[in-house]
């Protein structure tokens, strides 16, 4: 899948744009190269639809002159010197940040866990028997089941950096993941559920993801009649369900440029209580197999593990180097500086602030879901949610639909609920009576990173609303 030499290409390919930087004579100077190589299959109405394979890549230029940066990109070494005078003309006409200079190197650290070489050796016929053997499991769990969308895939990227403040790193990972929508559509009643997994490792033939697929689009069958009246109640949040509002709110909130310029609910909250006083956060950048760690992130900078709330108390932040310097430079701060937490969604774009592998935990005894429903008594199982995306991540406050919920009574579950609108505030409902299950996974982000959570009940400070 990886040829043998594209990681010692894109290396090459990095020193020969930054020979053409110093002959320039740039400040300052930063490249870095992606070239990732894969193979998909795409299922629908119960079939393989499509198979494919490929690669892309290519690289990124940033220039900072005087505190001015520019960036650009570029696919062909022989487009460099035009990129190079794309990133100065824009630096040319950005703002100055009074302080802003790249990092300088520092030695890191590897972490493991990122790359599989049994992931390198799978081609197009595997991936096809995996999705026959998806497609059969699926069959055996119900024969009324079929996966009616999704699919599965591996892929490897080779990354580099190379700088003028002499950061220079390259490496390999890993990913196999999948996605399937599992459909029932029998006696006029049509219901389903999405449920994916991926890992820096080869996942199983079959992983586990498939039952709870088929076992949410039984579970849903059959709604019950409920109160159609709005009202407040406890809610069992599943992890898939829970992770698109925590991912949308929680990784921004504790930005350091949000707090610094009152664009986070918990802006002007430091050493504060703010979430329920057993919960704590922590960014992992350097977690073993953590499908967001490295050794560096985005800038090059070595990575770290810290906590950014604390027994409930805000005690840290995310900072990449520009929004550092330039919360500084404006007077929002006194003192800021990179801590590892620049993120790139690729080549094509220049670095910001974000999280890695973003873990919330309790130092309460974490409980069962049985557990967790005796405790709620009334309420509510929401397992997946539709509009996540439209979360205020200043205030928290939120307004989703969800059509694969639970009613929960006497902490036992009376059946499915056709549709409901969920809404409240994420930090109000975060801030007591939170507790969390005993099975974390892990789930993807809209924000940044992954994250890692397990089941979470809040009794408080949200409302649903039965159509």
């Amino acid at each position: 899948m990886l040829p043998d030499d594209a990681l010692d290409r894109i290396t090459e390919g990095c020193r020969t744009i930054g020979k053409i930087c110093q002959s320039q004579g740039i400040q300052q100077w930063e490249i870095v190269a992606t070239q990732s190589y894969g193979h998909s299959i795409d299922i629908e109405a119960g079939k393989i639809a499509l198979a494919a394979g490929g690669g892309e890549g290519g690289y990124g230029i940033r220039v900072v002159e005087d505190g001015r940066f520019g960036y650009a990109y570029l696919v062909d070494l022989g487009s460099a010197d035009y990129a190079i005078k794309q990133a100065r003309d824009i630096a040319k006409v950005s703002p100055s940040v009074k302080g802003f200079v790249l990092p300088s190197e520092q030695t890191a650290k590897e972490v493991g866990g990122l790359f599989d070489k049994n992931i390198l050796s799978i081609g197009p016929e595997d991936l096809l028997e995996q999705a026959d053997a998806i497609l059969s499991e699926v069959a055996s769990l119900d024969q009324r089941a079929v996966v009616t969308g999704g699919g599965l895939g591996v892929g490897a990227s080779a990354t580099a950096i190379l700088s003028s403040e002499g950061i220079e790193s390259s490496g390999v990972t890993t990913s196999h993941g999948m996605g399937i929508q599992v459909s029932i559509d029998a006696d006029d009643e049509l219901t389903s559920s999405y449920e994916g997994d991926s890992s820096s490792q080869r996942l199983p033939n079959v992983p586990d993801c498939i039952a709870v697929a088929v076992d949410w689009a039984q579970k849903t069958r059959g709604p019950i009649e409920v109160n159609t009246e709005a009202h407040d109640t406890p809610v069992l949040m599943t992890s898939e369900g829970f992770s698109p509002l925590f991912s949308m709110v929680v990784p921004t909130a504790v930005r350091g440029d949000r707090l610094a310029r009152d664009e986070s609910f918990w802006s002007g909250k430091q050493g504060e209580i703010v979430l329920a006083d057993d919960l704590s956060l922590i960014d992992d950048g350097r977690m073993e197999g953590g499908r967001s760690s490295s050794s560096r992130d985005g800038e090059g900078v070595p990575t770290r593990r810290q906590t950014l709330i604390e027994n409930g108390r805000l005690v840290g932040s995310m900072w990449s180097t520009r929004d550092a310097a330039q919360q500084v430079a404006e007077g929002r701060i006194d003192h800021a500086e990179t801590n590892g937490c620049a993120v790139r969604g690729s080549h094509q774009s220049p670095p910001g602030t974000g999280c890695s592998d973003l873990q919330m935990i309790s130092s309460m005894k974490s409980s069962s879901q049985d557990a967790l429903l005796e405790r709620m008594e009334d309420g509510y199982i929401v397992h997946s949610v539709m509009g996540a995306h439209t979360a205020n991540p200043t205030s928290g406050d939120f307004s989703v639909t969800s059509s694969t919920l639970l009613r929960v009574e006497g902490g036992q579950v009376l059946g499915p609920v056709k549709q409901a609108g969920l809404s409240g505030n994420l930090a109000k409902a975060l801030s007591r009576d939170v507790y969390l299950g005993d099975d974390v996974r892990i789930q993807g982000s809209y924000s940044s990173g992954n994250m890692h959570l397990p089941d979470v009940l809040l009794m408080q400070g949200l409302r649903i609303n039965p159509a």
